[in-house]
């Protein structure tokens, strides 16, 4: 597979946190030829499962989300909307942005803001309206409060490798779960696969939560962006873009998952960084570790620069490394796994 086309697919399909149909649908038909078995359960999520043929074999499901960060119309001013966010948007990033108003047929708009008190501060979200160049009259009636609103950005290649564009987070790294799952060798499969394209994550991870209790995993494995080292973030938690697989550590992680992952990398060769994750790991596997009577997690990570913002940024070279790394863990589960 082409894994930035298949990226390209699934993130110019509109579908913030809440509304994401669309995007459902554009994902299990691309995970259809890679499962035994595919459906979109009643939140929204799609679950398709390849089935290893052994009796009582164990579990391991693969979760990442598919919803993104967007908005959400709460009122009128006039021939203008009011808005609220749906996940995190720092509201410096939405100034002047085109975005796509989700009526039936969408309607584009633009972001514009009131005259700020204090021309040195960032307008607040509650100053921000929706421009769409309809009038008042048409705007009413055509944009019911509720409907979702999505970024506008065509994707664009930066240097070698280096794709930009909107949704990165999380559909890149469901493209790297498809990935991952040609590369898995079938004879070496003696653990049932779950493939989980999860709605929700960035307003409550309800898609991962209840789906989890449907599949009743053993294990699971959750793989969502990291910060990439960029001029607004260049600490040590952040990582660079087209060098290491991500692997995380920390309390939202079991240990003999992340040693496991550590172990595979050098017999693989396959390099890694380490993410030490302190407390909450601010992805699924913090909600799907604590699930049923507790499910075994894991955590693999790929940088990402200007996060939930419409021109995110990542290496084609991550979703690589990380798919051999996952399907190299993936093989082998059901006998070596604890």
């Amino acid at each position: 597979m082409d894994i930035f086309e298949t990226v390209r697919t699934l993130t110019q399909t509109p579908g913030p946190s809440g509304f994401e149909r669309s995007v459902s649908k554009a994902a299990a038909e691309l995970l259809r030829p890679l499962t035994d078995e595919v459906e979109i359960d009643p939140m929204g999520s799609v679950i398709g499962v390849r089935r290893c043929g052994l009796p009582n074999a164990k579990r391991i499901l693969l979760d990442a989300h598919l919803d993104e960060v967007g908005m959400i119309v709460t009122g009128y001013d006039g021939a203008f909307l009011r808005f609220d966010q749906l996940g995190g948007i720092d509201p410096r990033v939405l100034v002047n942005r085109e975005v796509l108003v989700l009526t039936q047929p969408p309607i584009s708009g633009i972001i514009a803001a009131k005259q700020p008190e204090d021309p040195d501060k960032a307008a607040p979200m509650s100053d921000l309206r929706i421009d769409t160049g309809l009038p008042e009259g048409d705007v009413n009636r055509l944009i019911p409060i509720g409907t979702p609103v999505s970024y506008v950005q065509p994707q664009f290649s930066m240097g070698v490798g280096i794709l930009a564009g909107k949704s990165m987070d999380d559909r890149a790294c469901f493209a790297l779960l498809l990935r991952a799952l040609e590369l898995m060798d079938p004879q070496k499969l003696d653990a049932d696969v779950y493939v989980l394209g999860s709605v929700g994550e960035e307003t409550d991870s309800r898609g991962a939560i209840t789906a989890v209790h449907r599949i009743a995993p053993d294990y699971a494995v959750a793989v969502d962006v990291t910060f990439g080292k960029s001029p607004d973030c260049s600490g040590d938690d952040c990582f660079p873009l087209g060098e290491n697989a991500i692997v995380g550590v920390g309390p939202n992680i079991a240990n003999w998952m992340f040693r496991r992952m550590k172990e595979k990398a050098a017999q693989r060769q396959i390099p890694i960084q380490v993410e030490v994750m302190a407390g909450s790991s601010g992805t699924n596997g913090w909600d799907i570790q604590i699930q049923r009577s507790g499910i075994a997690t894991a955590i693999l990570s790929i940088p990402l620069r200007y996060m939930h913002t419409p021109v995110e940024v990542i290496h084609e070279k991550d979703l690589e490394l990380s798919a051999r790394l996952l399907a190299a863990f993936v093989e082998h589960i059901g006998k070596e796994g604890q």
